[in-house]
């Protein structure tokens, strides 16, 4: 910064203005408030209410006009940016892992639609409308929508088993809530969420995932929103423990894990190039092998019950179980559901009935919270295939809401993306999200078609399939480097583990935000200060104080008291740089204010550094006396270290 020849006039000028102390003003030459790091704050001038009005509408007008431009467009129907350019490649890779995806969403979804303690057929309801939605809304290739399994247990301890029709209204809310958070830009509150407070939230959620599922690997009946309540649940009718449910829950547990490791080996060279074709051939029929392991055990299993079943002659069309060692599905309703808008209002049996806020009401602090944990499980999915590109939370935000609403018209429950599929989907060769319409037109084809085969799937199957999947959610393996780069965000992540064990879901995620905000108004509210002293040309010492982050009443006493002490106790002029500060707040300025008395008072000399000019505004706000900022500062207080 150059000082003028004028600028030192205007100085003297005001120096003469002021009373202050004559030994002080020998030494140090107070100035005027022209002393920021750019130009001078102007004032802004007064606009009467017909001028804002006008200002008002055409800011609506101009607005109202990007919304309908080209880039607008695509940006919000990502299809039209990648299908001018989709040729045969695209199409097959797409239709390859579409079926791949479909063939292991199919069991998925009605696991884990049993999972949401729902009825199986609702699972495969909410996996083709969102699934075809997807095609058109969607940004990450790899996003199959549909069930999953954070999503479907959040789902039944939102619900505590109130039925089908809760659920379906559920599906509806998460997406209005989701719809509302992207067209209003709240995809940053995902951002509150931290990696330990996530680890901790999907480790608890598989083990209460696989608690849940353990009634039906040994056939028993059991209810629960948190691990003791399953415990104890589990315990009361573990008299009806079945040795078939058990035994076969164990062994499809084990098919699928070998199937899955087979999925992973390779045999031949490790480099692709020097591998033959009897290589090539072998190591992607057991990559088919174990991707399909899910549809290969229900396949199996159920022709397993079929023979059982037909064994006792036992008429299927009936609502009595059939008398074998473990228990199946049962009837499914074939055909693809209704077209219906969600239940508002619901009459019970004896004529009353129950109002929207009163559903709402006794679904819960879930319907708040289900969304944001179904947009956390898409936008990690998004992060882990983006290949470095930015994520768009807003338009993810904007499509699954898009989807559950879509989904709620077709008596599904609430869904998300999945991480198993979104694996399988990267693994097929997905090419792009048009993969979601022939995984989405597999499941309207089992809908319209193998309903009556679902009859004879084992539900220990299907629990076995949920426990195979989710045990690899755990996330041990993460504590270590957690552990190694910064020990004090175990807190919030061992915090949010044990509170969704022992507490519900919601409020263990509400507790493990609540110590990542503390921890963020912690920093905020004690600012690192760098405190030095420095020496002038003429040998003047003095004590530079450099805040590295901005002035707001969480901090401001803090940075005062240490001010004070510090000058207190060197007895220097103190020079606070201002560099870093971007920003203040009415309560800093009133700080800044008493500061400057207390300054003033005992004859010591306090100058302001590289103020910006908003900060200059706030502090002028509140008119102090004293607050000065001097610019031949920076010909007697250059930065020689003594």
């Amino acid at each position: 910064m150059t000082i003028t020849n004028d600028d030192n006039d205007r100085h003297q000028n005001q120096c003469e203005k002021m009373e202050v102390n004559e030994n002080l003003r020998s030494q140090y030459t107070i100035g005027s408030n022209d002393f920021i790091l750019v130009d001078e704050v102007g004032e802004r001038p007064k606009k009467n209410v017909k001028e804002k009005f006008h200002e008002l509408s055409t800011c609506l007008n101009k607005n109202s006009k990007t919304v309908f431009t080209y880039k607008t467009i695509t940006k919000r129907l990502p299809i039209l940016q990648w299908w001018p350019t989709y040729t045969t490649e695209d199409g097959i890779g797409d239709l390859l892992a579409g079926i791949t995806v479909g063939l292991t969403l199919i069991p998925q979804s009605m696991a884990y639609s049993a999972l949401a303690g729902l009825p199986p057929q609702q699972g495969l309801y909410g996996s083709f409308v969102g699934s075809l939605m997807y095609v058109f809304l969607g940004t990450c290739k790899e996003v199959p929508m549909g069930p999953t399994a954070i999503v479907s247990l959040m789902t039944y301890n939102t619900l505590h088993g109130l039925g089908p029709v809760y659920g379906t209204l559920l599906c509806f809310l998460t997406g209005v809530i989701q719809l509302i958070m992207g067209v209003v830009g709240l995809g940053f509150l995902i951002d509150f969420i931290s990696g330990p407070v996530n680890s901790g939230f999907t480790s608890a959620v598989a083990i209460l995932i696989v608690a849940s599922q353990i009634k039906d690997l040994i056939g028993v009946k059991a209810a629960g929103t948190t691990l003791l309540d399953m415990i104890i649940s589990i315990s009361k009718d573990i008299s009806h423990y079945q040795l078939g449910d058990t035994w076969l829950g164990i062994i499809c547990i084990v098919v699928i894990l070998l199937l899955r490791r087979m999925a992973l080996c390779q045999i031949g060279p490790k480099d692709v190039n020097e591998q033959t074709t009897f290589h090539r051939v072998m190591n992607r029929s057991m990559w088919l092998i174990g991707t399909f392991r899910n549809s290969i055990v229900v396949i199996v299993s159920s022709y397993v019950g079929y023979l059982y079943i037909t064994s006792t002659g036992h008429d299927v069309t009936s609502n009595d179980l059939p008398p074998i060692p473990f228990k199946v599905v049962g009837k499914i309703p074939s055909g693809l559901p209704e077209f219906d808008l969600p239940k508002f209002s619901i009459t019970r049996d004896n004529g009353t009935t129950i109002g929207f806020f009163e559903i709402v009401s006794s679904i819960g602090s879930g319907v708040i919270v289900l969304p944001i944990i179904a947009l956390i499980e898409t936008i990690s999915i998004c992060k882990t295939f983006a290949d470095g590109k930015p994520v768009d939370a807003t338009q993810e935000l904007l499509a699954t809401g898009l989807c559950n609403i879509g989904n709620s018209f077709f008596h599904a429950y609430p869904g998300s993306g999945s991480f198993s599929r979104s694996a399988v989907n990267a693994a097929s060769g997905v090419r792009t999200p048009m993969e979601g319409l022939y995984a989405g037109i597999l499941v309207i084809f089992a809908l319209l078609f193998c309903t009556p085969y679902l009859y004879y799937i084992p539900k220990a199957a299907l629990a076995a399939i949920i426990v195979a999947a989710v045990i690899f959610m755990v996330e041990v393996r993460v504590v270590r480097p957690i552990y190694r780069s910064k020990k004090s965000d175990l807190i919030p992540g061992l915090a949010t583990f044990f509170a969704c064990l022992v507490l519900p879901l919601e409020i263990g995620v509400l507790i493990g935000i609540g110590l990542n905000l503390v921890s963020i108004l912690y920093h905020a509210a004690r600012p690192k200060l760098l405190i030095e002293v420095h020496k002038t040309r003429d040998g003047i010492n003095y004590l530079m104080v450099t805040p590295d982050r901005c002035l707001v009443f969480p901090s401001v006493d803090y940075v005062r008291n240490l001010v004070m002490k510090q000058s207190l106790k060197r007895e220097l002029p103190v020079v606070i740089d201002c560099s870093h500060i971007y920003g203040a707040d009415f309560t800093a300025a009133k700080v800044i204010e008493m500061l400057t008395q207390d300054f003033s008072k005992r004859g010591q000399a306090l100058f302001f550094y590289n103020l910006k000019p908003s900060v200059v505004a706030v502090f002028e706000g509140v008119q102090p006396k004293g607050f000065i900022t001097v610019p031949i500062v920076m010909l007697l207080f250059e930065r020689h270290k003594s």
